[in-house]
């Protein structure tokens, strides 16, 4: 069992702590959305619903990590923070918010795919991404395992869309590239399967708000 915070929001205003373990039905289709979210912010919550509403998603399940590898820890806000942030910005029913990485101990996108498969057979997951995360997914370790173990939803975000639709992965896993106009099927289709979604978009970052936060003495807590 792990904890989650699902995207019910009591009479306080504040998400709803759910400590008895997330339970997914058999057929359902779920998207798993990682990332620092540091911190999170109105693209990333643009992603997810852009990835539900496109996908045919029944659940979306934010996967707070506790740091990406490939990026400094010491820039990081604590996950306690974290999930508290994202849990007030994933306001819809379909969105659930999970540090299920630390309660696996999974460092690895691939190994926490793998844990969810096996938990929940049956079920038909996605990998969600922004495609400024395509652009080095290579770097990820075991990067063609995963794409081998579930299918994987890309949503254009600014100033990458070349950079990304050109990268490694994108030339390596071509011809399983599904038409975005077949993204609905994406979540039934088999390994490797992928799809780039054009979306509006939202012109805001984790590190823009960071840089803002310190132009502003916030505190950042560490």
């Amino acid at each position: 069992m792990f904890r989650a915070i699902a995207s019910r929001r009591p009479e306080s205003g504040r998400p709803e702590t759910l400590r008895s373990g997330l339970h997914l039905a058999p057929g359902l289709r779920v998207g798993l959305y990682g990332g620092s979210f540091n911190p999170p912010h109105a693209g990333h919550a643009h992603v997810a619903e852009v990835a539900r509403r496109r996908l045919g998603l029944d659940r979306v399940i934010w996967l707070v990590t506790l740091g990406n590898p490939l990026k400094d820890p010491g820039a990081l806000d604590p996950l306690t923070q974290r999930m508290a942030e994202v849990g007030q910005l994933a306001a819809a029913p379909s969105m659930i918010v999970s540090d299920v990485e630390r309660l696996i101990g999974s460092r690895y996108t691939v190994d926490t795919v793998r844990w969810f498969k096996a938990r929940f057979p049956g079920v038909r997951f996605v990998w969600i991404m922004g495609a400024d995360n395509l652009a080095g997914f290579h770097r990820w370790k075991g990067w063609r395992d995963l794409m081998a173990e579930v299918p994987v939803a890309v949503i254009s975000r600014p100033g990458v869309a070349l950079r990304s639709r050109f990268s490694p992965m994108a030339r390596r896993f071509a011809a399983a590239r599904v038409p975005a106009q077949r993204a609905g099927a994406l979540a039934l289709a088999r390994p490797p399967a992928w799809v780039y979604l054009p979306a509006p978009f939202r012109f805001v970052s984790s590190t823009a708000l960071r840089d803002l936060r310190l132009k502003s003495g916030v505190a950042h807590a560490i």
